[in-house]
């Protein structure tokens, strides 16, 4: 009988804290979401799952030499993940719809607005003691408005590795719900006739054009803010790999292989953070809140700053092409286009939204740099 006891102590279900059972239905839900309604499912699978290993009791595999927890030291801590990932990504990008109407740098510019406006928010409610938010923490919470996952990672990492598990889980969810969170912004804040305002055909990107871009890019931003480089440099570096035709092997392993293996682990290094004591706070819930205001605020800046262009510009923007500002690439453009076809039939917005939608991705990197520049 006595051996049958110990037996049942050994037990992950002995040894399970109510807690430790919530969060296994969060990964649940994550791997429901991923699986059942293709929300980010490249991401939410990798973490949901890792979410689900990192909270089974008795079994230390997100913490000491866990594996998981081994992933994240290498790839997190360091910021070698979302780097690599960053480097695909700006190998599957094509800057040619930006560089034929420059102009849209400065959609993708205001629509970084909500990171900034979320930091102050989050500091003012910590100051009238609704949460106890750092700079840093802040910082870290406020980059969810760019949309852009790897780069919440990145900047989690470096500021506040321990809301990196919320960041992370609010920045994807964020991004999966573009389709449902941006539409009713961007209807309120235009007229039907501007809705239907039809765009003129872009111009011709030479190749020569799209070789010098991402070089003169990092070169600039570089010095101007030097701890945006990491970033900026493994975007600029895919991408130029992808346009000087000369390796194409490399350019073909970075968009394949190389993003989809460190997809993987990244997703299971976030995972390694969803452990019930760290995610299962009050703080959550204002990272969650925060992050949905700051993605809202971007939206909504991106629109204004169309309209506002439009005041002063001889070619008319189509002001939904400011809500793909936010990096959410390329789902956010898709949603511009949608919402101006549903104003009328003719009206193609696609390759006019990937300029301000490629420039948001720049502006995040930009974003990102300066709040590890001033909140460490």
């Amino acid at each position: 009988m006595e051996s049958i006891l110990e037996l049942w102590h050994t037990t992950g279900v002995y040894q399970l804290h109510w807690d430790q059972g919530v969060m296994l239905c969060v990964g649940l839900a994550l791997l429901y979401l991923a699986i059942a309604k293709g929300f980010e499912p490249l991401l939410l699978v990798p973490i949901g799952f890792g979410g689900i290993l990192s909270n089974i009791p008795g079994v230390d595999i997100a913490v000491g030499e866990g594996v998981l927890h081994q992933f994240y030291m290498i790839g997190i801590e360091t910021g070698i993940f979302p780097l690599l990932i960053f480097m695909g990504v700006g190998a599957m990008t094509d800057f040619a719809p930006m560089l034929a109407n420059p102009k849209t740098l400065f959609l993708g510019a205001a629509a970084q607005f909500g990171i900034f406006a979320t930091l102050l928010g989050a500091v003012s409610l910590t100051a009238l003691g609704v949460f106890d938010f750092t700079i840093a923490e802040a910082a870290a919470i406020g980059i969810i408005g760019g949309a852009d996952g790897p780069t919440a990672i990145y900047v989690a990492g470096k500021l506040s590795p321990h809301l990196l598990g919320a960041i992370a889980v609010a920045a994807y969810s964020y991004m999966a719900l573009v389709p449902l969170i941006q539409p009713p912004i961007m209807r309120l804040l235009t007229t039907q006739e501007e809705r239907k305002i039809e765009m003129v055909q872009l111009r011709n990107v030479s190749r020569r054009e799209k070789i010098f871009f991402p070089i003169m890019l990092l070169v600039l931003v570089g010095l101007a803010v030097p701890s945006a480089a990491p970033l900026l440099g493994m975007f600029c570096f895919g991408n130029l790999m992808r346009e000087c035709g000369v390796v194409e092997r490399l350019n073909n392993t970075t968009q394949n292989s190389l993003i989809n293996i460190v997809t993987i682990l990244l997703g299971l290094s976030v995972g390694s953070k969803l452990r019930a004591e760290q995610f299962l706070v009050l703080d959550t819930l204002g990272i969650l809140m925060l992050g949905m205001v700051a993605f809202c605020i971007g939206t909504a800046t991106g629109v204004l700053m169309a309209k506002l262009m439009n005041l002063v510009s001889k070619e008319k923007i189509n002001p939904l092409i400011g809500s793909a500002g936010v990096s959410a690439v390329p789902m956010a453009a898709r949603v511009s286009n949608r919402v101006g076809l549903e104003a009328n039939p003719h009206n193609f917005l696609l390759m006019h939204a990937m300029g301000p939608n490629v420039a948001g991705v720049i502006g995040s990197a930009v974003a990102a740099g300066i709040l590890i520049q001033f909140a460490t």
